[in-house]
Parts: structure tokens; C-alpha cells; sequence
């Protein structure tokens, strides 16, 4: 069998190269063999979290997978048909649902397929998404690609015991490209859930953000919900839409330092798109047919890594053009109606 070899040390080295190439190892049904994982993490090799995505695929494609285990450096996934599916899972723990969301999402779209899933386990972790993130930031972008996805929160999940719920129905799509160029938009929204902390607390927590956003001119609005977990934990989005930009930047409760380790100059920067958002839109848009631009403050090493394996696996051409405030990227799609 010729499998594409992937060297999951380049560049940033970590978890996206993983679910970039098996997310579009599946759509291009393109075997793929990766190799290094993680290999400069101070623990190398594949984690549950990297492994709970693959467990989905197996059941809904019947893919084959070789070295799916907990501290494996090497992964070869052969992908099979992706079907129709109902399913549950419990990734168990506070295993990042959002993570396994950027895989299972376009990966059932752009096939044409349909799946309806509940999903146990963590829904706003350390090193992912928010759950705000997903359903505010994500959604609205992949709905202006024309990826469909209804995503309902049934109970929040924190670390370490998790045991949130969300329902997934993922529809077929036909993906297009987009174009990201600058936000003119001074509305912004807060929202903020919180367990188990006190109310006084994250109320002051999230005047304080939003007087911050206030000096600089920004009208705000402001929603706060408690919602109960068995963990206690607070998680909020900063975020503003418009026609020509999505930025989000959300945050967890620091419960040492008792505040949102939230960093609110990334969200004041001139830009369209923001650092997290920029890496999500890459794997669609290289199957898109036309280009896909936006514009960004900085080129982070997880950009250049994920632009670099999706051009390798799907075929796409990228180029990336200074700017006076920042940086372009453009991503010319290979069309879905050219994927076999």
C-alpha cells in the first residue's frame, strides 16, 4: 500500500499535525503514515486525547489504524468510507470533546455524510477550545464555508473528573471558500459560565474585561450563566463577528490566581481572523474550490506547520504576503468535486 509519510515533528510538532492529517487522510482517502509524533514533547508520542478522535473514525469508516496506543511515535491510518452514523461515546475523564470536534466535523461533512453523536467528556479543558469557542467562533465560520453542524450543550465537563455532555448533528455539506479582510465591527459579547466559584467573583472578574474593552472604544455585551458541573471551573469568550471578520479569545478560571488568564491584546489587534481560528480554517479551505484569504497579526509556528501537512496531503497551493499591520494568507482549494 502507498502510504503518504508525514513527519509529525515539523515545526510545532504536536496534536494538530495528527488531527489535520487523519482529518484529510479521510476525505482524500489517502493513507497516511506519520511519523515522530510529538517527538520533542517532553512526554512524546499519542495521547488519549489524540486517540479518542481515531476511536470515532474506526466505528463510523470501518478505517484500519496501526499504532492507535497511548505513547506510540508512529500512526499509520488507512481510511475507509464514512457512513451514516448514530452513535454515544465517553471519551472519559475531561478528554477534550472541542479537539475531537475539528476532526469529526468536516470530516463528515465534505464526505456527504450525516451523523448524529453524544459525546461524554471535557468541555472546556486546558490547551483546547471552550465549548464557547466552538458553538460561537467555529460554527459561524464553517457555516460562511458551508459546513452544517447543530451543536447542543447538555451539561458543562471541567478538569480533572469532566462528564459534560454534547449533542453533535453533523450535515452534508458542499465547502466553499471565503474571504476574511478586516474587522469593522466595534460590538463585541462576553460570555461567561461558571460552577462552584463564587458569583461576586466572576461577576468582577468580567467587569473588569469588559471596562478594559470599554476604553477602547468597544461597545460590549455581557451575559453570565452558572451552570452546574461536578468540577468547579468558569470559562469565557471575548469575541466580535462581522462580514469580513471572526475573532474570538477565550479563557478558564485560574483557580491559583483566582482570575481569566485572558490575554486581551491579542483580541484588540488589528486583524480578521484570530491565532486559533486561522489553523481551523486551513484543512477546509484546501478543499474548497477558489481561494480563501484573511488576514492575521502574526504567522504562529502552528500556522506554518498546519499549512505545510494540509498542502502536502490534499495538494492545495498557499502563499503567505506581508502587510503593514500584519500578514495574508491565501489557500487555493483543489475543489471537493476533485476528491475521489
Amino acid at each position: 500500500m502507498d502510504f503518504l509519510k508525514i513527519n509529525g515533528a515539523y515545526g510545532e510538532g504536536g496534536g494538530q499535525i495528527i488531527r489535520s492529517a487523519i482529518t484529510l487522510s479521510c476525505i482524500t482517502k489517502q493513507p497516511i503514515h506519520i511519523e515522530n509524533i510529538r517527538k520533542n514533547r517532553k512526554i512524546p508520542g499519542l495521547k488519549p486525547q489524540h486517540l479518542s478522535a481515531i476511536k470515532i473514525l474506526k466505528k463510523i469508516s470501518d478505517s484500519k489504524v496501526i499504532g492507535d496506543k497511548i505513547g506510540s511515535t508512529e500512526l499509520k491510518f488507512i481510511p475507509g468510507e464514512i457512513q451514516n452514523s448514530k452513535s454515544f461515546e465517553d471519551v472519559g475523564t475531561a478528554g477534550s470533546i472541542s479537539l475531537i470536534l475539528q476532526v469529526l466535523i468536516p470530516i463528515v461533512a465534505i464526505s456527504q455524510k450525516k451523523l448524529e453523536i453524544i459525546i461524554k467528556g471535557g468541555t472546556d479543558v486546558q490547551w483546547s477550545p471552550t465549548m464557547y469557542y466552538t458553538q460561537h467562533i467555529l460554527k459561524e465560520t464553517y457555516s460562511k464555508m458551508g459546513i452544517n453542524f447543530s451543536l447542543e450543550l447538555k451539561k458543562r465537563g471541567y478538569y480533572p473528573k469532566g462528564n459534560g455532555e454534547i449533542k453533535l448533528e453533523i450535515n452534508p455539506s458542499n465547502v466553499k471558500s471565503i474571504s476574511l479582510t478586516k474587522r469593522k465591527t466595534n460590538q463585541v459579547n462576553i460570555l461567561c459560565t461558571f460552577s462552584k466559584i463564587s458569583n461576586e467573583k466572576i461577576e468582577n472578574e468580567v467587569k473588569r474585561i469588559k471596562e478594559k474593552l470599554v476604553n477602547e472604544n468597544f461597545v460590549v455585551k455581557v451575559e453570565i450563566k452558572e451552570q452546574e458541573a461536578l468540577d468547579s471551573g468558569a470559562s469565557l469568550l471575548v469575541y466580535s463577528i462581522d462580514e469580513n471578520s471572526i475573532v474570538g479569545i477565550d479563557a478558564l478560571f485560574d483557580k491559583k490566581t483566582q482570575s481569566f488568564d485572558i490575554d486581551l491584546d491579542e483580541f484588540l489587534e488589528d486583524q480578521a481572523v484570530d491565532e486559533n481560528l486561522a489553523d481551523m480554517i486551513i484543512v477546509p479551505a484546501s478543499l474548497a474550490k477558489g481561494k480563501t484569504t484573511f488576514q492575521i497579526k502574526k504567522i504562529t509556528k502552528h500556522l506554518e506547520t498546519n499549512l505545510f501537512v494540509t498542502s502536502k496531503i490534499s495538494g492545495c497551493k498557499y502563499g503567505v504576503g506581508k502587510l503593514p499591520n500584519g500578514f495574508e494568507v491565501i489557500i487555493e482549494g483543489i475543489s471537493y468535486s476533485s476528491i475521489k
